[in-house]
């Protein structure tokens, strides 16, 4: 008799994906060889291909690629090469639609945690408009979570209304729900675009005055430099230039021509103190001071 039929086997690409999916974990988990886990996921998905395949055992294919996907998004953050996440994806899943829920919540929350939700504004409004996406079980949470952590926070609030009552997945109930909570944040919004508004106005105001100050001081400055400058130059012309040059050229002749211990010397000499005494009493006396008469 023939024996029975043999039990279901996985195909070899989807068992090689699996084992490769194993590693890949290991690898991040245990290892933190996060470039290593990318390389075991990016084989893994380029084995099963571009499509998601039909699944026959307790793992679909499409099970495995979106777990190695899923390991791939975590390795790259790790390694903070989040920018290359979506388009990392996409190159396995080609379209913002084929995206599984799983892969899209974690892209939405990565791209939020970074400051960059705009970057899935597009991915997630594809992903939720297709009809197919539609009967998913997880399209109420995926819903919610696009619009709290994109749209919301980017203050598309007409598109988030939109998004809502064109929903025909959601009852009464959940949209009004989802109304509420936008209208919460375009009033948020609004109150924070207000005080923002006058921080920015007391600022100028602010940097206003002080430019002002500053140039009321330096104009002070300057007008006090100009009057010491002309007060030095009325100063300089009352100086007898006469004296000080026949008070150089004495002193040129008692330390080249002259010997100062020769009697001869001395009458020279008397006269030049004389005339520095008088010099030094010139610069120092004020201005209103009538020059010395020789």
């Amino acid at each position: 008799m023939r024996g029975e039929p043999p039990a279901w086997s996985p195909a070899p690409a989807q068992a090689q994906a699996a084992a490769l999916l194993e590693e890949a974990a290991d690898l991040l988990v245990l290892h933190r060889d996060f470039a290593a886990a990318v390389e075991r996921c990016e084989a893994g998905c380029e084995s099963l291909g571009a499509g998601p395949g039909p699944g026959h055992g307790p793992e679909s294919s499409a099970e495995v690629k979106c777990s190695l996907c899923v390991v791939g998004i975590q390795a790259l953050a790790e390694m903070n090469r989040w920018r290359e996440v979506l388009s990392w994806v996409l190159q396995y899943y080609h379209v913002p639609e084929h995206l599984p829920p799983k892969v899209l919540e974690l892209c939405i929350l990565l791209y939020s945690k970074v400051g960059e939700p705009q970057v899935m504004l597009e991915v997630g409004s594809s992903w939720l408009r297709d009809q197919t996406n539609k009967s998913l079980s997880e399209y109420g949470s995926l819903l919610e979570l696009y619009l709290l952590q994109v749209l919301l926070p980017l203050g598309r609030f007409e598109g988030a209304e939109e998004l809502v009552r064109g929903c025909d997945v959601l009852d009464s109930e959940q949209q009004l729900a989802f109304l509420g909570t936008i209208g919460e944040s375009r009033c948020q919004w609004t109150q924070q675009e207000e005080m923002r508004s006058v921080a920015e106005e007391q600022h100028d105001a602010a940097t206003e005055s002080v430019l002002g100050a500053l140039s009321q001081k330096l104009l002070t400055m300057l007008t006090l430099l100009r009057r010491a400058l002309r007060s030095m130059s009325s100063h300089f012309y009352l100086l007898p230039y006469k004296k000080m040059l026949l008070a150089t050229f004495l002193l040129y002749l008692v330390v080249v021509r002259l010997d100062p211990a020769s009697p001869t010397s001395l009458p020279f000499i008397y006269k030049l103190v004389q005339l520095f005494r008088q010099a030094w009493a010139a610069v120092l006396s004020p201005i209103h001071r009538p020059p010395i008469r020789d």
